[in-house]
């Protein structure tokens, strides 16, 4: 027997006059997956959970929950908790009473919902809160709230529409832990909206990354972060260096590709029918698959290495983000994720510096 799908689409569609808000999205999402929606603002995420949610209808396509249709179902018949970016608590109310106000609107047992909004706040480890206003609660505290709210009728779905994006750095990396843990404690379908590549690499089992309101990459966080399916998911997730060439030669997924006067090896997952000598290419390479060294000596396994001038050094706490330009490529600036610690210092601005990689980091994709 063919198992349901907890959610899927068939090629969605919407579109504002001149603008495809989405475009012939298709996806299947089991039960019990946490997956993330990723892209730049304007991409057509948020439009994408708003028709699962039945804010909107699409102008063609249909969208499954349970391999059922929803076309026809209103919001507030479809078994789905949201927890919005603005969070939409009440203000007038305490933690507990905003916890219990989706259990009243759905006639439960009121003998019942004691009990159940005391298990959602302890599931968000809000015991003894309940009785607090939500101005006396932190912005960590409130959205803990939140999301005891939508999950407390225990919907078939949870949707996150970047209920993070306003909370600080730190409290937002802590608050991605949360929502994974609880996920994965309740094992809700959950699908979440984001523009940080960080959150949908930390939270998710599925990754779709849209632009332009078509989807450019259905996969797992690993496979997106290692093997981009097109230069765009290449450099929107993670510091990626692209660089301008044209095709040498093809053997299997091995390319030798032209850039500046260099012959450079890559791998590309690209139909071999595309793959034709002179055909323009774009190259992609992770800056933290690059690495630094003061002489040739050191160098102990790249196949591929040049000699730069080092032109920024950018400090970040865990890491040091080196610029180089290096003249065998044109002076193109190359960005870099130094990964010796002990050598946090030894690069500055404006020293000589060989930098080099590995033939099979280079992802080689024919430009369009």
């Amino acid at each position: 027997m063919n198992k349901v799908s907890a959610v899927s689409a068939s090629n969605v569609c919407l579109q504002f006059g001149d603008v495809h808000a989405v475009k012939n999205v298709c996806f299947e999402l089991e039960e019990g997956r946490f997956l993330t929606v990723l892209g730049p603002s304007g991409s057509g995420k948020t439009t994408l959970l708003r028709l699962i949610a039945g804010f909107q209808q699409p102008d063609q396509g249909e969208i499954f929950i349970k391999g059922q249709t929803v076309r026809e179902l209103a919001p507030n018949k479809r078994s789905i908790g949201m927890v919005f970016q603005r969070l939409a608590l009440f203000p007038h109310m305490t933690a507990a009473e905003n916890v219990a106000f989706p259990l009243k609107m759905r006639r439960f047992n009121a003998r019942t919902i004691s009990d159940r909004v005391k298990e959602y706040l302890h599931l968000v480890r809000l015991e003894g809160l309940g009785s607090r206003k939500i101005n006396e609660l932190s912005g960590g505290q409130q959205q803990r709230v939140a999301i005891a709210r939508a999950l407390v009728f225990e919907p078939d779905l949870l949707l996150l529409d970047e209920p993070l994006a306003a909370l600080d750095r730190k409290l937002r990396e802590e608050m991605q832990l949360e929502f994974r843990r609880i996920q994965k404690e309740l094992g809700v379908t959950t699908i979440n909206v984001t523009h940080d590549q960080r959150e949908a690499l930390v939270v998710s089992d599925q990754i779709i990354v849209m632009n332009y309101g078509e989807i450019q990459q259905n996969a797992t966080p690993l496979e997106v972060y290692r093997s981009p399916s097109n230069p765009f998911v290449a450099n929107f997730v993670g510091v990626t260096n692209l660089f301008h060439g044209m095709l040498e030669s093809l053997k299997g997924q091995q390319v030798a590709i032209r850039i500046s006067q260099q012959t450079l090896l890559g791998t590309s997952k690209s139909e071999n029918s595309v793959l034709t000598q002179g055909v323009s290419v774009q190259a992609a390479i992770r800056a933290e698959q690059i690495r630094l060294f003061r002489g040739k000596s050191e160098n102990r396994e790249c196949e591929a290495y040049f000699e730069g001038r080092v032109t920024d050094v950018i400090f970040e706490g865990e890491r040091i983000l080196y610029e180089l330009s290096v003249a065998a490529l044109s002076d193109a600036p190359i960005r870099i994720i130094h990964h010796d610690q002990q050598d946090f210092s030894t690069f500055e601005v404006g020293e000589m510096v060989f930098v080099g990689w590995q033939s099979r980091d280079m992802h080689v994709f024919v430009v369009d």
